[in-house]
């Protein structure tokens, strides 16, 4: 870690919201030597001399975020992201863990490319990133990669990202892993024969602006597969970028059912419909594509329900020339660390979803499909190493990618007004991100 551990911090009279422990009031949190001490409605009054103290009226204090869902790229492809900036970006997001996905050269699919992340994270990152490792060999689909040994080397879950597991037989014994192992399996739900060569959601939209179309059943088909063989099996399966009203449904019927599954939705498929494309926008390039109003008022509807568990970014940096270019060419993804709070904080100001809702979505619900050797995480809980998000709900900023940490500029929310902004993360017990908005008060004695 490149920032030192805290020794003592006062935050006062915040807007305590930590779901792990139903707290939602006003009251104050003790940091010593970089755990949470003390926290509560009560005024905290011990007497200690040089404590640095942050007055955080107005501002709403919370768990660290979790993110399930990011790309960091590193090794292979530094030029799009570092493990080093990609962390940065996160600190500036308010997470304080992030789980990086394996689709890197060489990707994540041996105990060595396990152990460089980790070893590097741990020299170069300011948060906690867990790696997932792949779950067949060189993300081909052939051939299960040697998951005893990922998971003995550390990893908190396997996917093949981009890549589909479309051999059901690959994925049947990549559930039966996760049956005995207990970790979960990352699926990215696309029936590619439905795909290829599409560039957007398919509709009218698509057919208006004359751009192959992906259609909604690619996503829901491979939904309804994995979900038979997570029954069939008893093992742990993960919905990565839910996108469809189709899908939410399909989950939702699965859970009635009692088979093992949980579900992310990103927060561009949660704010973002199709028309960003109109204009041929490359920053507006996803996949899954972003689809359409009524497929956001049922992702909205299932969080709430919670059909789907948690909100995970799906960060996906690409440099600049990845992204200007014609649209069929520009690969797909938004980099999403830095602006995921205040696009979501739009769901709160509407009344779409609770504060409470948004914020058990990023703490509380992701640290409990996580399985680690970390300790307790997502929680504000006495003892605990401090993972801590400080926010103000109603700042109002200009997304400005020229001045992201990531290496990624790539969004479609440049230059837009967003309202909700953290101002300040802890991760580990460590402040990585202050911003100039705040200030601590250093060396303050309490008195009795």
């Amino acid at each position: 870690m490149m920032s030192k551990m805290i020794k003592s911090l006062l935050i006062q009279v915040g807007h305590i919201i930590d779901p792990s422990q139903g707290l939602d009031e006003i009251g104050s949190l003790l940091i010593t030597e970089g755990k949470i001490l003390r926290l509560g409605r009560e005024e905290i009054t011990q007497p200690q001399p040089d404590y640095d103290v942050l007055n955080a009226e107005g501002l709403i204090v919370s768990p660290g975020f979790i993110d399930l869902h990011c790309h960091l790229r590193q090794p292979g492809f530094e030029e799009k992201e570092t493990i080093a900036t990609g962390s940065q970006a996160a600190a500036r997001g308010g997470f304080t863990t992030i789980c990086c996905m394996p689709n890197t050269n060489p990707p994540l699919d041996s105990q060595a490319t396990i152990d460089y992340v980790k070893s590097t994270a741990a020299q170069e990152g300011v948060v906690r990133i867990l790696p997932i490792g792949c779950i067949s060999r060189g993300r081909k689909g052939e051939q299960l990669a040697e998951m005893r040994e990922l998971a003995s080397a550390g990893v908190i879950a396997f996917s093949d990202d981009g890549n589909p597991v479309l051999n059901s037989h690959l994925m049947r014994q990549a559930l039966d892993f996760s049956h005995a192992s207990g970790l979960p399996i990352i699926d990215h739900c696309e029936d590619t024969t439905l795909t290829e060569g599409g560039l957007m959601n398919e509709g009218a939209l698509s057919t208006k602006l004359g751009l192959p179309g992906i259609p909604a059943a690619a996503e829901e088909i491979m939904v309804a597969r994995n979900l038979a063989l997570a029954q069939l099996t008893g093992g742990r399966l993960h919905i990565a970028h839910v996108s469809t009203k189709g899908s939410v449904e399909l989950i939702r019927r699965a859970k009635e059912k009692g088979i093992r599954v949980t579900a992310e939705v990103t927060p561009h498929h949660l704010t973002l419909t199709e028309e960003k494309v109109i204009g041929y926008d490359a920053n507006a390039k996803v996949n899954p594509p972003l689809r359409t109003r009524r497929d956001i008022q049922a992702l909205t509807q299932g969080l709430k329900d919670g059909v789907i568990d948690i909100i995970a970014t799906d960060h996906a940096p690409h440099t600049e020339a990845d992204k200007h270019c014609e649209f069929a060419l520009a690969p797909c993804g938004i980099s999403g660390l830095e602006t995921a709070l205040g696009s979501l904080m739009s769901l709160v100001h509407s009344g779409q979803i609770s504060l409470a809702t948004l914020i058990a979505k990023l703490t509380a619900e992701p640290a409990k499909i996580i399985v680690n050797r970390c300790g307790r995480l997502g929680t504000l809980a006495i003892g605990t190493l401090a993972d801590i998000t400080i926010f103000h709900p109603d700042m109002e900023w200009v997304v400005d990618t020229a001045a992201f940490a990531s290496k990624g500029k790539n969004t479609p929310l440049a230059g837009s007004v967003l309202k909700g902004k953290v101002v300040a993360t802890i991760a580990q017990g460590r402040l990585v991100y202050q911003d100039d908005s705040i200030r601590f008060k250093e060396k303050v004695t309490l008195r009795e």
